[in-house]
């Protein structure tokens, strides 16, 4: 597993995506496995979105001159937070599904600006994204530790 901070970024957008398509697929199910699987996908983005907020963003912010472009991210995480805050009430609301649809809709569409925009932008510069990548997975591990997630959806090492 690289420790490059786009590869990890482009990673854990990859596990967003697939735990999308599992609540899609379980939709009709309903109950407790939805909810869990949604309560999983908010845990994953809210940790993602403080790693890019306190350690890439700033060092991308520093490195570009695309203000429009680090700025509408920003906002875009600010609403995606705000979705998240609203799901994570739990299902008693009775648009809770169409909060849950509304935010893999937007993740989805905030995913493809940041790999086909910001990260090309990125990798351009002199970033060392390698010591950027191992303060991220350090971070990570710190937020996952404080979520009380002993088992982390997936382990981040050196490798």
């Amino acid at each position: 597993m690289s420790n490059d901070a786009i590869v990890l970024l482009k990673e854990d957008h990859k596990r967003v995506k697939q735990l999308f398509k599992q609540l899609e697929q379980k939709k009709d199910e309903g109950g407790e496995a939805i909810a869990d699987l949604a309560a999983e996908i908010c845990e994953e983005l809210i940790v993602h979105a403080a790693i890019e907020e306190e350690i890439f963003y700033p060092a991308a912010r520093a490195e570009i001159e695309d203000e429009d472009l680090m700025d509408e991210a920003q906002v875009e995480h600010n609403c995606a937070k705000q979705l998240i805050a609203e799901i994570e009430q739990g299902p008693g609301d009775e648009l809770w599904e169409a909060k849950v649809k509304v935010l893999g809709e937007y993740i989805k569409h905030h995913v493809k600006e940041e790999e086909r925009e910001m990260f090309k932008e990125v990798r351009a510069t002199d970033l060392d994204l390698k010591e950027l990548g191992q303060q991220m997975m350090e971070r990570h591990q710190e937020l996952m530790a404080q979520m009380g997630d002993g088992k982390s959806s997936r382990s981040r090492t050196n490798a």
